[in-house]
């Protein structure tokens, strides 16, 4: 294992207190690369929240996995609602054929017993478990754990024992209604990964991303000891890690994997004392790993000193790379964006909204605004500053905060700053319907991110800085005119922008703002009645759920009862539902649902049969 300081040799301005960032990259040069191989369990989440289009595109992304295993890799694939199935248990991936059609029987059910499918799969994976294979669960879902153990600190607990014995899991949070909270927790708890899958398309890259990063994984469990020298004080740690205390008062951080001939970075933050010029050693690194070499597993210690120099400011300039600046700035706003999440959950939403403006300031002072890497990510954080000053971070713009600042922390660069959500700001863009002397350009989403390119003829195929809170996936648009970078490589939109819909083309934003059509009414008074036929056969059917609420009856001793098995409602309220249709196990999709007495809910407006695609 090598540990290298960035910059190798950093200078720092002397007899100047002075709070400095740091980074220190570890690395395991790997010869002949040979992967390891899999011990993964899926775990798929199929409650009803996950009926229709959901599960179809999960269930082709979980396929498409499968196609790219090995012989040697063994799958194990659990199913849960109420109720948990092991669909595969633990085998060799000999026959895809068969593997998959377990998979293209899967349907949807009730409720989201998300504990129980994931220990269901930790189980399974430990019963092969060996030094040998990378061992992890794949958790995926769609809601919020509302049967089995729903306590988060519980699960987040559970979650890092089952890692102190060999045994990470990544979590894929599908959709809007999932608990972010509770899956990056985990995620982090456990050593693993988080990814939000925005889109149902973005499933299978997801998928993908996951099996790349297992592949190459040349180390795992590298935990880091951190001993500051002299005056030094550790101010704070910028990378995503798991810290805990050391029985002589040192930082430990739990890093997780380290992948082949990949630096695994390392962020910090020290403050230092006055130092006279000269040489200095500022902090102690230890640090441990387990790798495969020679087809057994070895652990490796060693010991590193960071040392710096103390110098002029001429010293200082010429010691800079801007390359490091770069990577600790990354570092940086995936922290603060996690902490404006913070700051905005507790109410101190004018703080959250000057931490990011703050980060924004910072840069560009620095000048690091000429990178189109941190241009991006200045459009990104005003975008959630101003949603925030306006306490308009709604669900997706949360789970988008939330997920930039995890793949931030790691240095995850091809997923950090991804986010698809519609902010207000680009339906309320004035729109023509001739391009005239502007410079025209479209919105297009590549890698789960929002990207411009320029439309107009004569300009270079460059990137485009372009406001975060007007895009909006196939919209056109017009600049008053495009500035070049200083190193050449992107543009900026100046003056004012519009969007442009020609004559006979159809605006992507015609539908109007999301969030119309609640399932909950809003309106006041008593609720529509529910239109049904006499019986179940006469209901009219549909394989989408669409805008609706999604009802189950179930067997409840003697009696059949309904129950909303959508995300946001209470499953054990009673409901009031048309007897004559009621059918155990029979899925419906409603209009809307109603809070009524005493803890009820009452089905309001058309009523139909959920069918389940095939």
């Amino acid at each position: 294992m090598q540990i290298t300081q960035q910059p190798a040799h950093a200078v720092l301005l002397a007899n100047l207190a002075d709070t400095t960032s740091l980074l220190l990259n570890f690395r395991e040069e790997v010869l002949n690369p040979q992967r390891r191989p899999l011990n993964v369990a899926l775990v798929i989440d199929r409650s009803g929240s996950m009926a229709g289009a959901p599960l179809r595109y999960a269930l082709k992304a979980a396929a498409d996995f499968v196609d790219r295993l090995l012989p040697a890799d063994r799958l194990s694939i659990v199913v849960y609602d109420d109720n948990v199935d092991t669909l595969l248990d633990a085998q060799l991936v000999a026959d895809k054929a068969a593997i998959k059609q377990v998979l293209a029987g899967v349907r949807a059910g009730g409720l989201t017993n998300l504990s129980g499918g994931w220990l269901r799969g930790c189980e399974l994976v430990a019963r092969h478990q060996t030094d040998q294979h990378v061992n992890r669960v794949l958790l995926l879902t769609d809601g919020q754990a509302n049967a089995g153990i729903v306590n988060p600190k519980v699960l987040i607990s559970t979650a890092a024992s089952k890692a102190e014995a060999g045994i990470a899991t990544t979590t894929l949070g599908f959709g809007e209604h999932f608990g972010e909270d509770l899956l990056i927790g985990m995620a982090r708890a456990a050593g693993g990964n988080f990814y939000f899958i925005q889109s149902l398309d973005d499933a299978a890259d997801v998928f993908g991303a996951e099996l790349d990063s297992l592949k190459a994984i040349a180390g795992q469990n590298l935990t880091v000891t951190l001993h500051p020298l002299g005056e030094v004080k550790l101010a704070d740690v910028l990378s995503l890690a798991r810290t805990g205390p050391h029985p002589a008062g040192h930082l430990v951080l739990r890093l997780g994997d380290v992948y082949e001939n990949e630096d695994k970075p390392l962020g910090l933050q020290l403050h230092l004392p006055a130092l006279p010029t000269g040489p200095h050693n500022l902090l102690q690194v230890s640090y441990r790993v387990d790798v495969v070499r020679h087809g057994a597993v070895e652990t490796l210690s060693g010991d590193y000193t960071v040392h710096i120099t103390a110098g002029s400011v001429e010293a200082v300039a010429a010691a800079t790379d801007p390359r490091v600046t770069l990577d600790l700035a990354l570092l940086r706003i995936g922290r603060d964006k996690e902490r404006a999440v913070d700051l905005a959950d507790a109410g101190q939403h004018a703080e959250a909204e000057a931490l990011l403006r703050r980060v924004v300031a910072d840069l560009t002072a620095a000048g690091l605004h000429e990178h189109f890497e941190i241009a991006e990510e200045i459009d990104q954080l005003t975008h959630y500053a101003e949603r925030i000053a306006r306490r308009h971070l709604d669900n997706a713009s949360r789970k988008e905060l939330r997920d930039q600042a995890f793949q931030g922390r790691q240095s995850r660069s091809a997923l950090a700053g991804r986010g698809v959500s519609v902010d207000a700001a680009a339906y309320a863009l004035p729109v023509v319907s001739d391009a005239g002397a502007g410079v025209e350009l479209v919105c297009f989403r590549e890698g789960g991110k929002l990207r411009m390119k320029v439309v107009s003829p004569g300009y270079d195929d460059l990137n485009v800085q372009f406001p975060r809170d007007i895009r909006a996936e196939g919209a056109h648009y017009l600049a008053e005119s495009l500035e070049t970078s200083l190193d050449g490589n992107f543009y900026r939109a100046k003056g004012p922008i519009t969007r442009l819909v020609r004559p006979g083309e159809t605006d992507p934003l015609a539908a109007g703002q999301p969030g119309a059509g609640s399932r909950r009414s809003a309106a006041t008074g008593a609720p529509r009645p529910a239109r049904t036929p006499t019986t179940l056969a006469d209901l009219q059917e549909t394989d989408t759920v669409g805008t609706g609420v999604l009802i189950q009856c179930v067997k409840d001793k003697s009696k059949l009862r309904a129950r909303v098995v959508s995300d946001g409602f209470d499953p054990n309220w009673n409901m009031r539902f048309p007897r004559d249709i009621r059918q155990e196990n029979v899925l419906y999709v409603v209009d809307q649902v109603n809070p009524g007495p005493g803890n009820t809910y009452i089905a309001s407006g058309d009523i139909k049969r959920f069918v389940q695609p095939v």
